[in-house]
């Protein structure tokens, strides 16, 4: 049966459909508005857990006394080159939350804040009367998030801030590819009971993002970006997607039925 132009038409427009519809959705915070408001979810500040590892400095007036609490700082050569480095040796909170600080010996800085270890260390300076003028500097050595699936930079990566938040390791790691699922990014997170709890994070709906206790993270913290739909799709044997020979075959094919058909019509 001969197909009249309407029907050529309306295939045409179908198969365009089909191939508009396997689009991926890209966009974040979609439920934005201009000058819309948002609650942030109280910032969660990072708490210091066993093998995680810091450094302190303690300075005061008086130099040679200052030295007594500080470890040495080591020189090493870094790369072909034989460049020098410096780096300062820290300390690695043992299994029971414990530091061996020198003078001061154990103190307990597990599930503390940095600025608590600060005042912690103070605290003890003066009241023993070691030090009367103590400025003590906190740093973090180690922490680190991992952030895996369907991000252009997938890796381990490292932070020295007192917050983190899913947007900046999402960043670290160069953004969401388009294939990634952006309603669904999981942040798998250990407690101090050896138990994980997953949570689901929506990018595309801010005031779900803001809410979320994920969007502050922690480290150790795993967020995890799974392939959408269209992604999975092209996950075969021959790597059809969008870096693929056959992929691009595809769209040639299509475009040329597509070509041929409005030819057709015109005609």
């Amino acid at each position: 049966m001969k197909m009249t132009k309407k029907s050529l038409l309306a295939t045409a427009f179908v198969a365009m459909m089909l191939y508009s519809c396997n689009t991926p959705n890209v966009a974040y915070f979609a439920d934005m508005k201009h000058n819309q408001k948002e609650a942030i979810q109280q910032a969660l500040d990072v708490r210091l857990r066993p093998d995680d590892r810091i450094t302190i400095i303690v300075k005061s007036q008086d130099q040679r006394l200052s030295e007594l609490f500080n470890l040495p700082i080591y020189s090493q050569r870094v790369g072909a080159t034989y460049s020098s480095s410096q780096y300062m040796s820290g300390y690695t909170i043992d299994s029971q939350g414990n530091i061996d600080f020198p003078v001061l010996g154990q103190l307990h800085v597990a599930g503390l804040m940095r600025e608590q270890v600060v005042q912690l260390i103070k605290d003890q300076l003066i009241g023993r009367k070691l030090v009367n003028d103590p400025h003590v500097t906190v740093e973090f050595t180690n922490l680190s998030v991992n952030v895996m699936g369907e991000v252009n930079k997938p890796g381990r990566y490292a932070f020295d801030r007192d917050h983190i938040t899913l947007l900046d390791a999402l960043s670290m790691a160069g953004d969401l590819t388009i294939f990634g699922q952006r309603d669904s990014v999981k942040v798998i997170r250990a407690n101090d009971l050896k138990e994980n709890t997953t949570y689901v994070v929506n990018l595309q709906k801010a005031d779900e993002l803001y809410a979320s206790p994920a969007f502050y993270l922690q480290q150790n913290d795993v967020v995890y970006v799974a392939p959408n739909e269209y992604r999975a799709r092209q996950s075969t044997v021959n790597g059809n997607n969008v870096r693929s020979t056959s992929f691009w075959i595809s769209i040639a094919s299509l475009a040329a039925s597509v070509t041929s058909v409005i030819y057709m019509i015109v005609k």
